[in-house]
């Protein structure tokens, strides 16, 4: 089972979502979502997120919550996703060889090309601080089930 990190940074009620765009082959081609990536092996959760936070965006992160975590499964592979909400950074966002970076209005979220799992996280996720453990059973691109854990 993989393990991955998916930090959203908020900014001025604005979260910086990146538009996956630019490689041919990608699990998540067109698809919007917040930064992040595998855990490397020896690397703790919160020094994965910091790395592909920097890998991804150029920024530091200095401020970060753990928010919970995601269970998805399909048929072809397992998948720990451990979430967080960046609330503090430095730096200017550089270009990221994975998609287009661009801040998108908390209101305007839902309006973009998402996961069906992504959306059910991302309302308590934006409304509450509470951590949110959830299961995601998906048939090819199709949330089929989903509970919380």
């Amino acid at each position: 089972m993989s393990e991955v990190v998916l930090g959203y940074i908020e900014k001025d009620n604005k979260y910086l979502m990146l538009h996956r765009n630019k490689r041919e082959v990608d699990l998540n081609k067109g698809k919007y979502v917040g930064v992040g990536g595998h855990i490397e092996k020896g690397e703790t959760r919160d020094e994965a997120l910091i790395r592909e936070v920097r890998e991804e965006t150029s920024l530091k992160v200095l401020e970060y919550k753990y928010r919970g975590m995601i269970h998805f499964q399909n048929e072809e592979a397992e998948e720990l996703m451990y979430l967080y909400h960046i609330s503090k950074f430095e730096g200017e966002v550089s270009e990221c060889d994975e998609g287009t970076l661009s801040w998108v209005d908390k209101k305007d979220i839902f309006k973009l090309n998402l996961w069906e799992g992504d959306i059910i996280f991302l309302k308590p996720f934006m409304e509450t601080d509470d951590i949110i453990n959830l299961k995601m059973i998906y048939h090819k691109d199709k949330l089929i089930r989903w509970e919380k854990l």
